[in-house]
């Protein structure tokens, strides 16, 4: 916008300036040729009473005198002989005194009757006397006119930028909101119109923050509310025998871990979820050590290949874990037991990780609809893929299925930290 509107006032300037300056420098000419053209013929009504009244030889006398002078008169007499040789092309004689233009200049033409017949004067004025001054009129004029468009175009960039800088601010703004920071505000400025639009952005923004934050305590209330019956069920399970109870225990205190994780992530600030780094390699090693010991229960083999060193991704760590825990479960969801899987971490090209977890049972019928939310061709919610491709594409990554009768491969793509 800036830039067409500094073009804009560049070409109505133009247009203004040349619509001025041209005529000028006409006028310019016309006059210092008027004003030569009158000093010739102030000269030659010196030249006019000799002509009229004097003889020939008295007349040739004065011309003689006059191109000393550094005039140039040429005088036709009345037989139609030229007493000194003239500058122009008379042709057919004038009634009465005009101009006609030759090369390199112009003759002014004064025709005199005297008794014995018609005398023509002829006066030749050259370009540096017919437009003295003209050329360095002409450089002002010019040097005025680009002035005054080196001016224009100041004063249009400075309108420009202000009008601009305020939609610029809206973009950056909008831009940080698109980003998840809530607190960014626009401070209203520029035109009415432009100032309307950043209240309405802040207002926006404002009712994003309080819809989120909504959500989240109502997710985190609803989180809240299990702990009652968990507590309830602790103490059944503490009233089982000794050899079914540890077991159990076990069983509630994992439930009530996650219960706590999903109010702590629920009350967690978007920001922080954004800007939250940790290591995939450490991440799926401790969820994989955690589900080797029902891995070993039900007799399958387990694989893992972690990669060498720390590979940063831009996940919370608690994320992280909820998707490799999902796509984990799935494989015993959904697989018989003995069925074999594998765990892979592997450097991401371009940065970040890629976490992919395989089995070799009987594949997914339909892998595409199995990642999406609330979808599921085994009867299960559908949500544990849904959970791994939302925390892939929030650092920037992807998630891939691909399933056959010999197994599925889930590969969960993590961006790296910015």
């Amino acid at each position: 916008m800036r830039r067409q509107v500094t073009l804009l006032v560049a070409a109505t300037t133009s247009i203004v300036l040349l619509a001025f300056l041209l005529p000028a420098a006409v006028l310019v000419a016309r006059v210092a040729e008027a004003r030569a053209l009158d000093s010739v013929r102030a000269d030659l009504q010196k030249v006019l009473p000799t002509v009229a009244l004097m003889e020939r030889d008295e007349v040739a006398a004065r011309l003689a005198m006059l191109q000393e002078d550094g005039r140039q008169v040429a005088v036709r007499w009345t037989d139609g002989q030229w007493l000194s040789p003239p500058r122009g092309d008379v042709g057919a004689d004038p009634s009465s005194s005009e101009v006609v233009g030759v090369d390199g200049g112009a003759v002014l033409l004064q025709p005199v009757r005297r008794g014995d017949g018609m005398v023509l004067i002829e006066a030749f004025v050259p370009d540096d006397q017919l437009h003295p001054g003209v050329t360095g009129t002409w450089v002002v004029l010019a040097a005025f006119g680009g002035g005054l468009l080196v001016l224009a175009l100041v004063v249009a960039d400075r309108v420009a930028r202000s009008l601009t800088r305020p939609v610029t601010e809206l973009a950056t703004t909008a831009h940080r909101l698109g980003s998840a920071d809530l607190t960014a505000r626009v401070q209203p400025s520029g035109p009415s119109e432009v100032r309307a639009v950043g209240e309405a952005l802040n207002q926006l923004a404002g009712r994003i923050g309080e819809l989120l934050a909504a959500e989240r305590e109502a997710a985190a209330d609803l989180a809240h509310r299990l702990r009652t019956p968990l507590t309830a069920l602790r103490l059944d399970v503490e009233s089982l025998p000794a050899a079914d109870r540890d077991r159990l225990l076990t069983d509630v205190d994992e439930l009530s871990r996650r219960v706590d994780e999903v109010i702590a992530e629920a009350r967690r600030p978007v920001r922080e979820g954004l800007a939250a780094v940790s290591d995939a390699n450490a991440v799926v090693a401790e969820r994989v050590s955690f589900w080797t010991v029902l891995a070993e229960d039900e007799h399958r083999r387990l694989d893992v290949d972690l990669a060498e060193g720390a590979l940063p991704v831009r996940v919370a760590s608690g994320d992280l874990a909820a998707a490799v825990d999902a796509l984990l479960g799935n494989v015993f969801a959904h697989t018989p037991e003995g069925t074999a899987m594998r765990v892979a971490v592997a450097p991401r090209t371009g940065g970040g990780a890629e976490v992919v977890v395989a089995d070799e049972g009987p594949g997914l019928v339909h892998a595409r609809v199995a990642v999406e939310r609330g979808h599921s061709a085994v009867g299960s919610t559908g949500l544990g893929l849904d959970i791994a491709r939302r925390t892939a594409e929030a650092s920037g990554g992807a998630l891939h299925v691909a399933s056959s009768g010999a197994g599925t491969e889930v590969t969960l793509e993590l961006g790296a930290p910015r």
